[in-house]
């Protein structure tokens, strides 16, 4: 019976298991969206049952087609920058607060206020900004004593499903650390950031570099997934390092652009140090062992396109919703009919511009006019996302840090048109491979050096790492768009500096 690893890769929005043999080619692939919760203006919930129901489902599919094969590990990719308030079971007490939310801007004020926030910088390496858990435990403090004192347990993702899995509350560094409660240099809970949210270090999960066993399939998953009960569960990690892992990033050099619901962006960082990047750039744990990483959100892109592409082709009464290939579709004709520059017409990101010191969010067209299309306003919305992506690169080449290729994962990199717009904007060669599933791949890759499939975590990424293409920006456009650059720049900084 041949071998094969499985590398889950649980997003913001869906859930994707891969099933790799062990020369990585595809054995069987799943997949399983879930919805956000938007209860009030500002807020992004999710159901933390949701999210792992679609792991069972993605798990029960996988093994169907696993084609006798036999699964010797699996290790999650999972979202790392969202909450669970759990009670001492682990059970939910609290839907789960996203990366997304943005209840605790009061509390971010009044942290940098006081001086919580440069603590929370020095010691986890983090910015604070409204919607990561630290803030939102925060909040629930303030605004939510009950829920906050029931309690007992601050779940990140991986946490939360790898208890579900094993029965055991572990997690890996690159994830734990993003909960914001993490000791940067130490890498133990550090108990001065847990004061802060009221959290006990105590009932936190175990944490530890990723790529080490922390348990196995227990009887009754095994009852509902077709899994083999006992098959070892490895630590995998935060998806944006799991994907930048599978690109091989274990040194510093490459820079990563990953275009999920998130579009972050990272470097390798060999020392924990924060002089070693730039005062806007975060330091955390890498996915890989021993290695730090400089990252920063440029930008929830990914929860924009999905907004823009059902304003644009909605539901009709009687009629099924346009699945997401048919709306991308539909997106890249679009793109193609509006030449560069999108007639002067400008998108300002939703989120808010990355590059601005305490940004609050919201955006929009700019320049609209009566002979604008619908093809012009589908190409301005990607130019918009590309504007950000140049304007964060530009930051960290300043700051020294080395920005000549852009190496891609995510959504954007199947589009036909977008991965050419980031070239043409950045002006920097846009580095893709065949597939978008780069997350499950670095967590595949760690599943298969946790069982000792592979000697070194090296060969595992060797091995399973795809053929890439190379995508070279045009030369024509340079001048075009570093001169919209410098108008979405100005418009950016105007229309926040509002603050309506």
């Amino acid at each position: 019976m041949p071998d094969a690893i499985l590398g889950v890769d649980v997003g913001t929005s869906s859930t994707k298991a891969i099933l790799f043999d062990l020369s990585g080619a595809e054995v069987a692939v799943a997949n399983q969206s879930y919805p956000f919760l938007t209860p009030r203006p500002g807020w992004v919930e999710q159901d933390p049952e949701a999210v792992w129901q679609a792991l069972l489902q993605v798990l029960r599919k996988v093994v169907a087609r696993a084609d006798g094969y036999r699964i010797l590990a699996l290790a999650l990719a999972a979202q790392a920058g969202s909450v669970i308030p759990a009670d001492r079971n682990g059970d939910p007490v609290y839907p789960m607060i996203t990366w997304l939310d943005n209840r605790s801007q009061d509390i971010i004020r009044d942290w940098q206020a006081d001086g919580t926030a440069a603590i929370i910088r020095q010691r986890s390496g983090w910015l604070v900004f409204p919607g990561l858990p630290l803030p939102s435990i925060g909040w629930l403090r303030r605004h939510r004593p009950d829920v906050h004192a029931a309690a007992s347990r601050w779940l990140g993702v991986p946490d939360f499903l790898n208890h579900r899995l094993t029965g055991r509350f572990a997690t890996d560094l690159s994830a734990g650390s993003e909960l914001l409660m993490v000791d940067v240099q130490s890498g133990a809970w550090d108990e001065v950031l847990c004061a802060i949210g009221g959290v006990d270090p105590d009932m936190q999960a175990e944490l530890g570099w990723a790529g080490r066993p922390i348990g196995a399939i227990t009887p009754e998953v095994a009852a509902l997934t077709g899994l083999a009960a006992g098959t070892p569960v490895i630590a995998g990690g935060n998806d944006q390092p799991c994907a930048g892992l599978g690109m091989g990033m274990t040194a510093p050099g490459k820079v990563m652009l990953s275009t999920g619901t998130a579009w972050v962006m990272m470097s390798v960082v060999e020392r924990p140090s924060l002089e070693a990047v730039p005062a806007w750039v975060n330091l955390y744990f890498h996915a890989v062992p021993q290695r730090w990483l400089g990252g920063q959100l440029v930008g929830g892109f990914g929860a924009t396109v999905d907004w823009w592409l059902r304003q644009m082709w909605p539901a009709q009464e009687g009629q099924d919703p346009l699945s997401d290939r048919a709306l991308y579709a539909n997106l890249d004709e679009a793109v193609r009919s509006s030449r560069p520059g999108s007639h002067d017409l400008l998108f300002l990101s939703l989120t808010g511009p990355s590059q601005v010191a305490n940004a609050v969010p919201g955006g929009g067209f700019i320049g609209m006019e009566l002979a604008h299309t619908r093809a012009d306003m589908c190409r301005a919305v990607l130019e918009g996302c590309a504007y950000e992506v140049r304007w964060a690169l530009d930051e960290l080449r300043t700051a020294g840090i080395p920005g000549e290729e852009l190496w891609l994962a995510g959504g954007a990199s199947r589009s036909p048109v977008w991965p050419q717009i980031l070239a043409d904007v950045s002006g920097a060669p846009i580095v893709i491979a065949g597939y978008a599933s780069w997350a499950a791949l670095g967590a595949a890759a760690l599943a298969g050096w946790g069982v000792g499939a592979y000697p070194t975590l090296e060969e595992a990424i060797a091995r399973l790492q795809p053929a890439v293409t190379r995508i070279l920006p045009n030369p024509a456009l340079a001048d075009l768009y570093t001169g919209r650059l410098a108008a979405y720049q100005r418009l950016a900084r105007a229309v926040n500096g509002a603050r309506f």
